[in-house]
């Protein structure tokens, strides 16, 4: 009995940190969550209200820099830093929007974070979203070791900065760093554009 006392005390000694240590990243993605809730409980604003809405906790939270420093890759090291500036800036606007105008098919849906993992320095949290309808997604948030997301895996593996690579493929081909500004711009734009799905 004594022995089982002692297995147990070292291994509450073991898993108290590593928990104590994923409590920041599991905190940021809950703060996300909370005003995704807030935003759409009582019915759906129209977008620029979301937009002005979960802008704030977006920039807090995530690391956009990093994210499109990664998704635009190999050629990001040939932009001026104007350059760099100004897409980073259109990549921020745009991904604030595109989560906006994701956020109206969740409302009145469960945003659920469950777990957090070490992962590469920094953590991977677990989270599963649940529509109205019932239908369910597992949405991943990969953090850095200072507690920003750099990337969203949807079901464990679909990548949000490795599709956005995908997507900045022909425009960086076709024009460069300005080609890609301009089409960040538009598809930003286009969203804020449309008029609502009745």
């Amino acid at each position: 009995m004594r022995l089982i006392r002692l297995g147990l005390l070292a291994l509450a000694l073991v898993a108290g940190p590593a928990r104590a240590a994923d409590e920041p990243a599991l905190a940021t993605v809950r703060k996300v969550y909370a005003r995704f809730e807030e935003t759409v409980r009582g019915g759906v604003p129209p977008l620029p209200e979301r937009v002005a809405a979960v802008g704030p906790v977006l920039e807090e939270t995530f690391d956009f820099p990093a994210m499109v420093k990664l998704a635009v890759g190999q050629p990001w090291a040939g932009f001026t830093p104007e350059q760099q500036a100004a897409i980073t800036e259109a990549f921020r606007r745009n991904f604030i929007t595109t989560y906006a105008n994701r956020l109206k098919q969740a409302a009145g849906g469960k945003f659920e974070v469950q777990s957090a993992e070490p992962r590469n320095g920094g953590s991977l949290v677990q989270t599963r979203v649940t529509t109205p309808d019932g239908d369910e997604s597992q949405i991943d948030f990969v953090l850095s070791a200072e507690n920003k997301v750099t990337d969203v895996l949807l079901n464990g593996n679909v990548s949000e900065v490795a599709g956005q690579r995908t997507s900045f493929s022909q425009p960086l081909k076709a024009g460069g760093a300005d080609g890609l500004l301009t089409f960040l711009r538009q598809r930003t734009e286009g969203m804020l554009a449309a008029k609502p799905t009745p």
